[in-house]
């Protein structure tokens, strides 16, 4: 009965990924081009900025927050950086440089956010949506037009190949990786966990959970500063409406990934594999010619199922562990009466 929890616990934990399974063979099915090469790179290559802002949002729902602000920070760390290179300072900035100073910029939006919400006691949800707001005005102010001629070595990550691929699925890839590690085998990543699960046993058992909830808002805003480095790659230029509409599909893609609104819960494999569905989704969608109202629809639906999904998750969870927690209990009593059995037979033989 162990491992037939054990097992049932595993797929719930993995659901993405027979989701993702199941999608892929009806559309290779049914879905003309589907299936190909050139299309499979081309979701892959078009989920990669999807999948670091489901990342970035999945990481804050693991320890029972949300951020609003990963779509315009997306727009805004990049969008001050170029400015930087190519108007604010005479001298011009090496691409290298502007590469940290997007990366430095995200960060201290997150890092804003988080000091906020950890350490003044914000709102979570007012305090991203503000900041939300504000970022996205400043670029509309700072950016009335899109920003070309980039350099190439800023733009490289978004549409450079590496090994006859696009450089940025395995700089998605090679992320994803190294958050896995880091959530599933070190110090940090069980006490990242465990914060999201319980804060206030957290605290009690010594983790600084005020320092994890900023380091998590942190992350994601270094995630999304690195999705819109990435963007900005793809198209070539950086323009005032990049990451617009973005964080609510961030919240599908983390949900159905196995984080859940409640905290304490996913993995970055989980997350990668929900950025893929949405994609494959917004793909097939494509190829079969659906009108972009309906797209839209589909998404909005998405988010609906995404979040029917957390609940039925959470439910069946709970089940399965209050039927082997009813089981234990039974097989006690019965071993229990079998030594109580046996005792008095071993007393009686010793007298004799």
């Amino acid at each position: 009965m162990y491992n037939s929890n054990k097992i049932k616990l595993f797929l719930l934990d993995n659901l993405i990924w027979v989701l993702v399974l199941l999608f892929f063979i009806i559309n290779a099915i049914f879905t003309p081009k589907f299936a190909s090469p050139t299309n499979l790179v081309n979701i892959c290559y078009h989920a990669t900025i999807l999948a670091l802002l489901v990342l970035g949002q999945g990481l804050i729902l693991i320890v029972g927050q949300m951020d609003l602000s990963i779509e315009s920070t997306m727009a805004f760390a990049p969008g001050i950086a170029v400015l930087l290179a190519t108007q604010w300072l005479p001298g011009g900035m090496n691409p290298y440089i502007c590469i940290l100073v997007t990366l430095l910029v995200g960060a201290l939006v997150g890092l804003f956010n988080g000091l906020l919400v950890s350490r003044v006691g914000v709102n979570p949800f007012l305090q991203t949506l503000s900041t939300n707001i504000m970022l996205r005005g400043l670029v509309l102010f700072l950016l009335p037009f899109s920003l070309f001629n980039i350099d190439p070595v800023y733009i490289f990550a978004g549409s450079g190949f590496v090994f006859g691929i696009q450089a940025a699925i395995p700089i998605v890839l090679v992320i994803f990786a190294i958050f896995q590690y880091v959530l599933k085998y070190t110090t940090f990543g069980r006490s990242f966990m465990a914060t999201g699960g319980n804060a206030k046993a957290s605290y009690i058992s010594g983790i600084n959970t005020k320092r994890i909830l900023t380091i998590a808002f942190v992350l994601s805003g270094l995630l999304a500063g690195v999705a819109g480095l990435l963007a900005a790659g793809r198209a070539g230029s950086i323009a005032n409406s990049m990451g617009d509409g973005m964080v609510m599909m961030s919240f599908a893609g983390a949900i159905l990934g196995g984080a859940s609104l409640s905290g304490g819960k996913g993995t970055p494999l989980g997350m990668l594999g929900g950025a893929l569905l949405l994609q494959m989704i917004s793909n097939s969608l494509t190829l079969l010619g659906v009108p972009i109202n309906l797209v839209y629809a589909v998404k909005g639906g998405l988010i609906f199922l995404a979040i029917l999904l957390d609940r039925y998750k959470i439910r069946l969870r709970s089940n399965i562990l209050q039927q082997a927690q009813l089981k234990e209990l039974m097989q006690k009593p019965a071993t229990q009466d079998s030594a109580a059995q046996e005792t008095p037979s071993s007393e009686d033989s010793s007298r004799e």
